[in-house]
């Protein structure tokens, strides 16, 4: 199900992610009827990035943007933006780097425990592997996750892990 909108560039002033474009009431509840909560947006005919509705209060329902969005689309607040929206098929709801890919086919043990969190904790953690450009970054992350998770019963203690990427992973 693709939709198509137009609307402006805001700021929340009271957000942690303040960039966000309003979704019509209408559009919205089209998806949410279909109980689709993950969707891939495009903004301008820039690159798709996988993405969610957000409520504000007030009935206000939007879609968040980062600076990296926001940059790679020239984008700015107040610009007039065309939206394209489609449900997000994929199985994570974020891309999944090929070496976490490969390293979950390989460490069953890892594989098990990280399928058992919570789909959240899965975006989170694909997206912080996803944030290196490194391949050896993103194997060294991978595997620095899997070993915290195995380490944990499976527990995901963030400041531990947050540690854990500061030591790094040495083969």
């Amino acid at each position: 199900m693709k939709t198509t909108f137009k609307t402006t560039l805001d700021k929340f002033e009271d957000s942690l992610y303040p960039y966000h474009v309003k979704v019509p009431l209408d559009i919205y509840t089209l998806y949410a009827d279909a109980k689709i909560k993950r969707i891939i947006v495009n903004f301008n005919g820039g690159a798709s990035v996988h993405n969610a509705f957000l409520s504000k209060g007030g009935g206000i329902k939007y879609i968040k943007l980062n600076k990296a969005t926001m940059k790679d689309g020239g984008l700015k607040v107040g610009d007039t933006v065309d939206v394209e929206i489609d449900e997000d098929k994929s199985k994570y709801g974020v891309p999944i780097a090929p070496e976490m890919e490969e390293l979950l086919k390989q460490d069953v043990e890892g594989e098990v425990l990280f399928h058992k969190l919570t789909a959240g904790k899965i975006r989170s953690l694909l997206f912080k592997i996803n944030s290196y450009k490194s391949s050896d970054k993103r194997i060294e992350t991978s595997i620095v996750i899997l070993e915290h998770l195995k380490a944990n019963s499976g527990e995901l203690d963030w400041k531990m892990l947050n540690e854990a990427f500061k030591i790094g992973f040495k083969l």
